[in-house]
């Protein structure tokens, strides 16, 4: 007994995975993120399938178990790549109690979908790394962006674009209003939205344009490029 748990990446189908793309294709059963992902991004794929948003952990994970033991073959989507803030875990740990297997299949995260959008690296000779955080909130009560910012790294936030405001003034107290900034609503899809700025005028820029949620916010100098020459060419 088995069940995938497959990244749809960002929402452009064509950036799946052909192992991600067939599982969905020979899926009897797929269970989605509507909240996320809507359903016309599922629409060439013929199984049946069931929105889990709003549902419980124990409700998806029966619903898994059921169809699994009737013979079904099940696709658990997950947006993005299911190992940044997929919550896949606590679904896996379940379901091996149950005796069924999982088995996860990577997908293109909004992180490098954002990046690749604008055009830029997200790390550069003098900026060695990079930091996927998410701003304390609802489930998170304490969050280190002060900290991190005081790191030569580029800071990539997810999952709080409707807290913008907090976030570019945490950072800000570091990096100084200044600092580039770029946040990118849908990567990949139709309906993208790209915005550059600085810390101190992205909230405003990004409320202009009512995005509240379902984009990243990139932070360090790698979004204005640079001009350093990397030793890969000589």
């Amino acid at each position: 007994m088995k069940v995938y748990f497959v990244g749809f990446g960002p929402g452009d189908v064509e950036l799946l995975t052909l192992k991600a793309y067939r599982l969905l294709k020979e899926a009897d059963l797929i269970i989605y993120p509507g909240s996320i992902i809507e359903e016309k991004f599922l629409s060439e794929f013929e199984g049946q399938k069931i929105n889990s948003h709003g549902m419980k952990l124990e409700e998806i994970v029966e619903t898994i178990e059921r169809a699994v033991r009737e013979g079904k073959k099940v696709v658990r989507v997950q947006s993005g790549d299911p190992s940044i803030f997929g919550a896949i875990w606590e679904q896996i740990r379940e379901l091996r109690k149950r005796g069924i297997e999982c088995e996860v299949v990577p997908g293109i995260s909004s992180v490098f979908a954002s990046a690749t959008s604008l055009s830029i690296e997200l790390t550069s000779p003098s900026t060695p790394g990079v930091a996927i955080v998410r701003p304390a909130g609802k489930t998170l009560k304490e969050d280190y962006l002060e900290e991190l910012a005081r790191l030569p790294l580029t800071l990539v936030i997810l999952l709080g674009t409707d807290r913008i405001e907090y976030v570019a003034e945490k950072i800000s107290k570091v990096r100084g209003e200044e600092e580039p900034c770029a946040v990118v609503f849908h990567a990949s899809r139709e309906d993208e939205v790209k915005i550059v700025s600085t810390l101190g005028k992205i909230a405003e820029e990004v409320r202009k344009r009512e995005i509240r949620r379902t984009a990243t916010i990139i932070v360090g100098k790698v979004v204005e490029g640079y001009d350093e020459r990397s030793h890969l060419y000589g």
